[in-house]
Order: structure tokens, then sequence, then C-alpha cells
């Protein structure tokens, strides 16, 4: 095995810098002795502020080019996005049969079958421990410690901006936009926040674990994903009322033959554990034949835990502990079987906001009488400022294609002055 590891970084933002630090600190962490330097580095604006001495790296203005450099060993690759210059360095990289190191769960949700192929046709490491849940290691756990294990489910809260901004439009009784603002003020939000809260950056980590728990191909096209804009905060509270938290739930099942993947808003028991992990945090559920059920909790986003993720690959690239880049070698990767709508079942929280007059719940519940979705819970309560009487009611299971039907017939009720809201409630 080498004695030091010549380090090209590619990304200099928030986990580039905190990665620059650490190896600056302990240059030998590698338990067999080896070293570890970064000794080329790329990113978008070289003269941009920084708590380090640039002078100290070799500049590269083009990442390819950096990955590509005989004067580096390992690649790491922070720069995000599914394609462009992020993917054409990494397949650079892996083609001269160099190890890789990301934290770009886009790229390897979206090109993850092929970029194995690659590395593993030209004998490199790919590891992306950071992709998923920050510096908590949700991919060694799947990947390694349960690998043996038939593992049934997968899920939990994988994006700290969504979940801080639930957590804090509950705590401060304040809307979504108006927490969303604060959340980019203080840095868990982009300028441009849709990934975050359209729900496709918890898509992307979830379909990740998925490939990893069940052996298949990353397939991102599968999932299901509806973000959390949606929710307002009458709903944050009638959950509350009704012994519930509104959570951003991503999960992966073996369901039906078939895999389902799905990101959605979701109504989570008080006395659950997801309902408990506040702020930025994330938290995984896995269930498993011969384990059962275990729960991750840690941070998911910060320069210091992801920094440490990136870091620990590095560390196992520098011992040579050889295995697949997914749970199975690339070549047996297959696409996984889907599972249609009207093959899921689940309960569901409908809030409808109707006109104050007779018969109104009457009509509601015939309505769904007659799709075939019975009620579970009731609850009727006026609220200051809503523009109407908000009826909230819980169903029992019921396919999910029946409960859509349920609430478009219910929809044209006159009495209703806007479309009815529906949440998943959770099956965890």
């Amino acid at each position: 095995m080498k004695s030091h590891w010549r380090i090209g970084l590619a990304g200099l933002g928030t986990v580039g810098g905190g990665l620059v630090s650490i190896l600056a600190q302990r240059p030998d962490l590698s338990p067999r002795g080896a070293t570890v330097a970064i000794t080329g580095v790329s990113a978008r604006n070289r003269h941009s502020v920084r708590p380090f001495d640039l002078s100290r790296f070799t500049w590269f203005d083009d990442p390819v080019a950096l990955a590509a450099s005989p004067e580096n060993d390992l690649f790491v690759e922070l720069i995000g996005g599914a394609d462009g210059v992020a993917k054409a360095a990494v397949e650079t990289a892996l083609r001269l049969g160099k190890p890789v190191v990301t934290a770009n769960k886009a790229l390897i949700a979206m090109h993850g079958r092929e970029l194995a192929r690659l590395a593993e046709a030209n004998g490199a490491f790919l590891l992306f421990e950071a992709a998923v849940m920050g510096g908590t290691p949700a991919v060694k756990i799947l990947r390694e410690s349960l690998v043996a294990d038939r593992i049934q489910s997968v899920s939990g809260i994988l994006n700290g901006t969504c979940n801080f901004i639930l957590t804090r439009m509950e705590a401060t009784a304040r809307g979504f936009r108006e927490v969303l603002s604060e959340a980019q003020a203080l840095g868990y939000a982009e300028a441009d926040p849709t990934t975050d809260v359209g729900g496709f950056d918890a898509a992307h980590k979830i379909t990740i674990l998925a490939a990893l728990a069940f052996g298949h191909a990353p397939a991102f096209e599968l999932a299901d994903i509806e973000g959390i804009e949606a929710v307002e905060l009458l709903d944050i509270r009638m959950a509350r009322d009704l012994g519930y938290r509104i959570k951003l739930i991503a999960t992966a099942e073996r369901l039906n033959g078939g895999v389902a993947v799905s990101v959605h808003p979701t109504l989570v028991p008080l006395d659950h554990p997801l309902a408990r992990v506040d702020g930025a945090l994330n938290a995984l559920f896995v269930q498993g034949t011969a384990i059962g059920r275990i729960f991750v909790e840690g941070p998911g986003a910060g320069a210091e835990p992801t920094a440490a993720a990136v870091a620990a690959d590095i560390v196992d690239v520098t011992v040579g502990g050889v295995r697949p880049v997914f749970s199975s070698r690339a070549e047996t990767l297959r696409d996984p079987a889907a599972v249609g709508p009207g093959n899921t079942s689940g309960r569901s929280y409908v809030r409808v906001l109707v006109k104050d007059q007779p018969g109104v719940i009457a009509s509601i519940t015939e309505t769904l009488a007659e799709a075939g979705v019975s009620i579970d819970s009731f609850l009727q309560k006026p609220v200051e400022g809503a523009g109407g009487v908000p009826i909230v009611l819980t169903t029992h299971t019921a396919p999910e294609t029946t409960i859509a039907k349920a609430v478009s017939a219910m929809a044209s009720l006159p009495a209703l002055i806007e479309p009815p809201r529906t949440i998943r409630i959770a099956r965890i």
C-alpha cells in the first residue's frame, strides 16, 4: 500500500473547507500509517475569501484537468450536480483507475450504475458516505454492516432544511414562506431552495439507500416525490391536535414483489422517534429480517460532519478495503420492479375548509362512504382567520387510489371553500 496519498480536491465550499481543516490537523489519520495531504484544488472562483491559505495547493481552473493530473493519487469531488463538470471529472478519474470520494447525492442517484461499472472495470474505488445524512454513517450501515441481512424497508428524515422549516413553523406559529426566509438567512436553505423544499434532495438520498438496501441499480425516476411547499400552519396545528407532527419522510420498501420509493409530507405519531427529530437533524429507520429495526440519528449537513464522512472514505481508500460500489457488483445490478399506484395502501389525513352551514358534515361522510373510504377520526375546530370552518378527518387504511378518488369527489361539494388537502399518515 502507498505510504503517502496526494489528494486532488474539486470544490472549496462549506464541505471542501471543512475537509481542508480536517486533513491539515490529522494528516496521519489512516490507521495503517499512511499520510494524506491535499496537493491540488479547483473551485468556481479562485479569488473567494477562504479561511485557509490557497497558495499551499496547486490551482486548477478545470476540475477535469485536476482529476486527470498525475500529481494526485485520489480525487475528491465536492462540486455537486448530477451532470456537467462534476460528472465529467469523476468519470475521468475512474477511467484512470483513480479512487474517487464524493458527497454528490444527485450524481450517484442519477448515474450510480454507470459510474459503478466504470469504477469496477478500472479497479477504482467510488465512495460516497457523505452523500446521505452527512456525517451519520447511513451508507456504511447498509453497504457493510447489514450486507448479510434482507432489508425490508428504509425510511426517515433525510433533509435538514425541510425538517428545520417544519420544526420552526410549529414552534413559532409562522407560515412556510416566512420560515423559509429565516432558513435562508441562517444558511440552512439555498437562494433557490427548490431542490430541498421540493423533496428532490431527499429523493436522491432515498434512491441511493434503496439501491444499497435491496441490491438494485439506483432508479431516481421511480421515486414518487412531494415537497413541503403546500404544508400550511393550519395543517401543523390540526395534526398536533390529532396527536401527530408533520415531517418530510423518505421511504423505500419491498412491496407486492417490487420496490416503492417515495418522499412525502407525512403525519408521524407524537410518540414515534421520528416525531422528536427537530431542527436540521436527520434520522433513519432500517427494518431487516434478521436484525429487526434499528434507528440512527445525527447531523445531516454542515462543514464538519460532512467533511468527516468524506475523510472517513479517504481512510477506507488508504487501507485498501475493496468491495463493490453498491451491495453487489455493477454488472449484476438490475432495474427494480416498480410498484404501481394502485398497489399501495395507507391511511390519510384530509383537511377541508367549508362554509358554516347545515348538512356539510353529512355530505362529506357520504361522499367518502360512497367511494369506499371509512373514517377513523374526525375533528371540527374553528380557527381564527381561517376564512371558513376547518374540518379534519383521518381515514382507515385503504388503497391510495381509492382515497384519491374520494377526495376528488369531495372537491366538487358546493360547501367547500377550497380544494381538500391530503397528507399521508405514517405506516412506520
